[in-house]
Formats: C-alpha cells, structure tokens, sequence
C-alpha cells in the first residue's frame, strides 16, 4: 500500500488543530488559583449547555419554535429527565430515554 505524505500531514495536521483547544486550557489553567466563586459558576456550566443543547433538539423545526414538531422526543424526554434527576446517572438516562422513544414509535 502507497502512503501518501500529503494525506498523512493532513491527518497529523486535524490531530494538532483538534488537541490544541483541549490541552492548551488545561495547561493554563492548571497553573493559576481559581476563585472559589469562578468554581461555583463554571459547575453551572455543563447543566446550561445541556439544557440548551436539548431545547433547541425538542423545540425548535425548520428554525421555528414548534414543539409539536418533535411530540414524541418530548414525550420521550420526561421519564429521561426523571430518571436523571432521581439516578444522576447518564448511562440510565439515555437507556431510558431510548427506550421510551422505541416504545413511543412501536405504538404509534
């Protein structure tokens, strides 16, 4: 098999530009003291970039707030949210969450 050094330098390239932002942060981070109040704030941070990942997925269609576009995601999406909230679990989240749609699309 020819190996071709422009396919490799393109690949190697993608794994610099994508490790980049990922381990210069941490490097820079990791030297300074951060304020107890940053910490508290920055642990808002995953709940609020879920949420908003998850209200444009259930709401939105077409670029139009419609919720009645995705009824079964919605419906799917409260016991996934139960069970998230009562397990802290992602893993039994999602199984949930996927199974509760199955379920949904099997009867209707």
């Amino acid at each position: 098999m020819e190996m071709r050094w422009h396919i490799a330098a393109l690949i190697i390239g993608c794994a610099v530009v994508t490790l980049i932002p990922r381990v210069l942060p941490l490097m820079i981070l990791s030297k300074l003291r951060i304020p107890d109040m940053m910490i508290r704030w920055l642990d808002h941070v995953p709940i609020a970039v879920m949420g908003a990942l998850l209200a444009q997925e259930l709401l939105v269609s077409d670029g139009r707030v419609d919720p009645a576009g995705h009824l079964l995601e919605l419906i799917a999406a409260v016991p996934a949210f139960l069970t998230a909230f009562l397990t802290k679990s992602l893993f039994a989240t999602v199984i949930v969450g996927i199974l509760t749609l199955i379920g949904l699309r099997i009867l209707i």
